[in-house]
């Protein structure tokens, strides 16, 4: 998705040209924005319990792997990428014990969210959703720890790009 035909939301992020976000990502924001704060909090836990349905299945094979521990992080993280002969992409995540609810929680709900979009509708994607779906008050308080994934995500994604350029010109 080029810059020049996206549409942007009220907080200026890109959308795709139909007006949604990515994938199923548009009805994970949707859902959250219903949720009083109390409810709002309670599915973040959901969606930290189930972190562990986006790790690697076994025969899955990737296309780019980067498993690190960062300072943002309070251990190891791993981003697994595949991207499909439709150029669609399929991310799965590992988190080491330590990782906080919060991340985990991001992790399946961008693993869910941005399931089947392309690699470069993932990197274009700016980061204004994110307060949609955790709140404000959560955001002010834990931000690295709310665009880590994010940001991890759109690493692996410019990476995998960034190769595909490259042996496009060999």
């Amino acid at each position: 998705m080029s810059k020049d035909c996206s549409k942007l939301d009220e907080s200026g992020t890109a959308l795709r040209p139909d007006g949604t976000y990515p994938g199923k990502l548009n009805k994970i924001i949707n859902l959250f924005e219903t949720l009083p704060e109390d409810e709002r909090r309670e599915t973040l836990v959901s969606y930290a319990d189930n972190a562990k349905k986006q790790e690697p299945r076994e025969g899955e094979n990737f296309d780019l792997v980067d498993v690190r521990k960062d300072e943002e992080c309070m251990d190891t993280v791993g981003v697994y990428l595949h991207v499909d002969e439709n150029r669609k992409a399929h991310i799965r995540m590992t988190l080491g014990p330590e990782v906080q609810t919060l991340t985990r929680a991001m992790t399946a709900v961008l693993c869910k969210g941005l399931e089947g979009s392309t690699p470069q509708e993932i990197l274009d994607l700016p980061s204004h959703f994110v307060t949609r779906i955790v709140g404000a008050e959560l955001v002010r308080i834990r931000s690295q720890t709310i665009y880590y994934v994010l940001t991890r995500i759109k690493s692996i994604c410019k990476v995998y790009l960034d190769r595909q350029r490259m042996a496009a010109v060999a």
